[in-house]
């Protein structure tokens, strides 16, 4: 169990961090301004379930593997940033509010739930935050495992909390623009250039 200095500045690091927007954020806020507060809560609970999966995995060294193997992190990179793209081009295929729907209408919570999960895994820089950043507030004369697993419980709980926050705060903005329709108009096109954004941005970035 890691000493309460070491939780605490542990803590105030991961809320700066987690601060930052990146993929898992924008991704939140974008579905809750898309599809309403509940997707926006469901999306949160799936990203999350990635945190959890990236934990598990620098608990056991899985990071580790992927942080020394060039190919490894391309591969998951390429396939996270394939990723996005398809989302942002399914989004722009469906109608926006008040168009006839030529094809399939918002995804159902299960997919949302799923989306949330795979743009996390797919994420190698959220590995490599485990792998590189977690270890600076282990104290070396313990195990290191049993402290992985509680400052990833930590950080857990810290992002669960943020990610709530910008699900609510998008399923506001969603209530907003429903009373502006002609706002309403530009929201698929705004939605499916941020994940088409982000996609590009995670394929070409270094």
């Amino acid at each position: 169990m890691p000493e309460p200095a070491r939780l605490l500045a542990f803590a105030a690091a991961s809320i700066v961090l987690v601060a930052i927007p990146g993929p898992n954020l924008l991704y939140i806020l974008t579905r809750s301004v898309d599809q309403g507060r509940r997707a926006g809560l469901v999306s949160a609970a799936g990203v999350e379930t990635g945190t959890l999966v990236h934990v598990t995995a620098a608990a056991f060294g899985l990071s580790t593997l992927v942080a020394a193997s060039p190919v490894a992190f391309s591969a998951v990179r390429y396939a996270g940033a394939a990723y996005l793209l398809y989302l942002g081009a399914r989004a722009l295929r469906r109608p926006s509010p008040g168009e006839p729907a030529a094809g399939a209408g918002a995804p159902p919570l299960a997919r949302v739930y799923r989306d949330g999960v795979l743009v996390n895994v797919l994420n190698p820089k959220v590995g490599l935050f485990f792998f590189a950043f977690l270890p600076q507030f282990l104290d070396p004369g313990a195990a290191a495992r049993p402290q992985l697993l509680v400052l990833g419980g930590v950080f857990f709980v810290l992002a669960l909390t943020l990610d709530v926050a910008y699900a609510l705060g998008g399923g506001a903005l969603r209530t907003w623009l429903g009373r502006r329709p002609g706002a309403r108009r530009w929201q698929r096109l705004v939605v499916g250039g941020v994940y088409l954004g982000l996609g590009a941005y995670a394929a070409l970035a270094g």
